[in-house]
């Protein structure tokens, strides 16, 4: 059996694909589809990390530091502490939807045709 050759299908199961070498992976990795493929991730992920972890922050530094601010009743027992905590967790559910948006719409169609032409041994 040659060295490339997928090795037999057991029960009618499609062969395994084609596995990349390293010089492959490696040729994939210069090729400009693969630099749009990075840069439009990083043009989305680093951006709304950056923010997310400011916002994290201030939020913490305001517990710590402004406990008067935070303590201020918005109305009955729910005060600036309670919203802002809930803001957190409403805003990172946003991220993650955004995310997945952004990696169905962009992301996931450049990694496939990637993926496909490493499988196919081009």
């Amino acid at each position: 059996m040659a060295p490339d050759a997928s090795p037999p299908s057991k029960d009618g199961e499609a062969p395994a694909p084609h596995a990349p070498s390293t010089e492959e992976f490696l040729q994939e990795q210069a090729s400009p589809e693969f630099g749009e493929l990075r840069k439009a991730h990083r043009s989305f992920a680093f951006p709304l990390t950056v923010a997310f972890i400011v916002w994290y922050l201030a939020y913490v530094l305001l517990s710590n530091y402004a406990g008067d601010f935070m303590g201020t009743k918005l109305f009955g027992n729910i005060n600036v502490a309670l919203v802002l905590g809930l803001g957190q967790f409403l805003t990172t559910f946003l991220i993650a939807w955004f995310y997945s948006r952004h990696a169905n719409a962009k992301l996931d169609p450049k990694a496939e045709a990637i993926k496909s032409r490493l499988e196919a041994g081009a």
